[in-house]
């Protein structure tokens, strides 16, 4: 039996066929939720909701890794606050890297987007109130979806039901300049490059590069969902990222808030977000709670 992450007192405890339900105080946590048939162990979502709830807004959670590492698990405090703030937190795993290319890992995730649209109002949320949101790794995916509509369109969505973008301190919304930057680096200071670095992992092809770019994509009259985009204000990569990407939505009309936060480290900006008093969460939940009026 998986245990679970605990961020409060559990009370009850159950098992079913589709995983592991257990009540937490005001709210449950349904565990390891196939999201497509035959799933691989990978291909599994968790469901934290508040009891008794009815037609709540759900955020979809991308966790980060590299592509290649994280699980769904490390959500530390979001559950709990997102749940408070009246929100369902669906936390979604994705197969990684090597054993699958970047394209199959996207699909998993506008995979269990489609499970979610099918499937949440059973826990109480609303379909049609999405918002779509992801550190590092995550970040990326979760740009790429809500600005590449062929993901979604492949489960036969649409920008429609997505009414907000987070993409936190991801470093991969323009994934040549990012390549061209550290690879530059590398080579200025006669450092070897990496043996899976992100030439490699994104299909090491320029065209392949070039699509899992979320600022490709951008365009006005698409029905790209409002952006959140928050970084860590102190590093130059992924600071120059969210500048980039947040550069091409206003261009597209599509819109957008930059928020990048101070004294705080790549891991810290997530870890602390649901965290009383941290800036990041003011400015997370005055977007997320306009988004989905």
């Amino acid at each position: 039996m998986k245990h679970v992450i605990g961020l409060l007192t559990a009370l009850v405890v159950l098992t079913s066929a589709h995983g592991q339900v257990v009540k937490i105080n005001a709210s449950y946590t349904k565990l390891d939720i196939p999201y497509t048939k035959n799933a691989d162990k990978l291909q599994t979502l968790d469901v934290y909701a508040p009891l008794k709830a009815k037609n709540l807004p759900v955020v979809v959670w991308i966790h980060g890794g590299g592509w290649q590492g994280g699980d769904k698990s490390e959500v530390y405090d979001k559950p709990h606050v997102f749940n408070g703030k009246g929100f369902i937190l669906v936390s979604t795993n994705y197969r990684l890297l090597p054993n699958v290319d970047m394209a199959t890992l996207t699909r998993d995730v506008a995979k269990s987007i489609r499970w979610v649209h099918d499937h949440i109002a059973e826990h109480g949320g609303d379909p049609k109130r999405l918002l779509i949101m992801g550190h590092s790794a995550g970040a990326q995916l979760a740009a790429l979806l809500c600005t590449d509509e062929r993901y979604l369109k492949e489960e036969g969505l649409s920008f429609a039901i997505i009414k907000g973008c987070v993409p936190v301190d991801g470093d991969t919304y323009d994934i040549p300049a990012m390549i061209e930057v550290a690879e530059m680096r590398q080579r200025l200071h006669g450092l070897p490059l990496p043996k899976f670095g992100h030439r490699i992992k994104f299909g090491n092809d320029a065209a392949k590069h070039k699509d899992f770019s979320a600022v490709t994509h951008v365009a006005k009259n698409k029905g790209i969902p409002p952006f959140l985009i928050l970084y860590v204000a102190g590093h130059p990569d992924v600071t120059a990222q969210a500048l980039r990407l947040g550069n091409v939505l206003k261009a597209a009309d599509v819109p957008v808030t930059l928020f990048g936060a101070r004294e705080t480290t790549h891991t810290k900006i997530n870890a602390d977000l649901g965290r009383p008093n941290d800036p990041a969460t003011t400015a997370l939940f005055a977007f997320v709670e306009k988004a989905v009026k």
